[in-house]
């Protein structure tokens, strides 16, 4: 029998953000989820790259994963590999082993 790839265990929606829909990870800047959400569908990869980016080096893997995806995060890579910092050995190994 096969093992699960993954198993997420994401921040509860009542303790991902505070009383006014600020996510924990967002602690540098002003934004709710709904305008984080926003970001993330923009047209722009720009504009998508600097928020995943921005979600993976702050937010626990799990919720990055759930609020952005893998996929997502793959389709982006050439955008955001050069800004995450001490995060980017931890997202290189975890994208390619969750292939």
């Amino acid at each position: 029998m096969g093992y699960p790839r993954c198993v997420l265990c994401p921040t509860p929606l009542s303790r991902l953000c505070d009383s006014q829909q600020r996510p924990y990870f967002l602690w540098d800047c002003n934004v709710t989820l709904p305008e984080l959400r926003g970001y993330l569908a923009s047209n722009e990869d720009a504009q998508r790259a600097y928020w995943v980016a921005k979600l993976m080096r702050q937010a626990k893997p799990d919720d990055a994963l759930v609020i952005v995806g893998a996929d997502e995060m793959r389709r982006l890579w050439s955008l955001i590999a050069h800004t995450l910092g001490r995060t980017r050995a931890f997202w290189t190994w975890y994208l390619e082993w969750a292939r």
